[in-house]
């Protein structure tokens, strides 16, 4: 999918976990069609590397900060000194989070915290966090939340992760609501299985499931990073301009395809 060139020139976007995997082919999407970037994550060596990659192979000038999305304070401290460094928030990715594979009756509930801490109440901090910047955006400010199809159903192993997408499912519904008067539009956009990223290479290529997953998507195909870069442009750019509170499905239609 082609975007106009510089269709986010003078736009200033924070991605967080965006180091790696799918927030990866976010920053390069974004920082390629001229918005200025920074990224937020917990390994100060993944982002090095990465702020290097980007620079090397894309020729994109990317900022970035150590910052933790369960430590309220600190990530507020990270966004407002990468707002200094790129020129405001304009646009919020919350894509920070984790999940491992664990049936509900062996999960611990230090297990279960952690996911809902990195992934819901994460969200929910950074959009605190980015909520002063986002009100100054001259054409109005927009987030979106990464979530995943598994969340409008059951998703056995990974019970944690699936209500802490659910809960930020209704955030961002919430959020259109609250915060449209500010000019806000606050969506989610939900991959499907995403080829070369750690959660397809972990939770299916590592278990045995890539054939059974297949399976299931009516394309045949893992779905590329470049499909969930390319929805967020839309939804960041004036191509989504009137669209808030709503969930976007990049999954080759395989959330319609389970009872196959």
């Amino acid at each position: 999918m082609s975007f106009a060139q510089g269709i986010l020139k003078g736009k200033s976007a924070i991605v967080t976990g965006g180091a790696t995997g799918i927030g990866a082919f976010i920053v390069r999407k974004l920082g390629a069609l001229g918005a200025n970037v920074g990224i937020v994550s917990r390994k100060e060596e993944n982002l090095v590397a990465a702020v290097k990659g980007f620079k090397e192979s894309d020729g994109i000038d990317v900022a970035w900060r150590t910052g933790d999305v369960r430590d309220p304070e600190g990530i507020k401290k990270a966004f407002d000194q990468l707002a200094g460094d790129i020129g405001g928030i304009d646009i919020l990715v919350c894509n920070a989070a984790g999940n491992f594979i664990c049936p509900t009756e062996d999960l611990s509930w230090n297990g279960w915290r952690t996911v809902i801490e990195i992934d819901l109440n994460g969200t929910f901090n950074c959009c605190q966090a980015a909520l002063m910047h986002l009100k100054a955006a001259t054409d109005g400010g927009r987030i979106i939340s990464i979530s995943t199809t598994q969340a409008d159903f059951g998703w056995p192993g990974a019970a944690h992760a699936g209500a802490a997408k659910s809960g930020i499912q209704n955030l961002m519904k919430t959020l259109a609501a609250e915060w449209g008067g500010y000019g806000i539009r606050a969506n989610w956009i939900s991959p499907g299985p995403i080829e070369g990223t750690e959660g397809v290479d972990r939770l299916i290529i590592q278990q045995g499931l890539s054939d059974e997953v297949l399976k299931r998507v009516p394309l045949g195909t893992f779905g590329q990073g470049e499909d969930i870069s390319n929805a967020v442009v839309y939804l960041s750019s004036d191509t989504g301009r009137y669209v808030s509170g709503a969930g976007l499905v990049v999954d080759g239609g395989s959330q319609w395809a389970r009872g196959r």
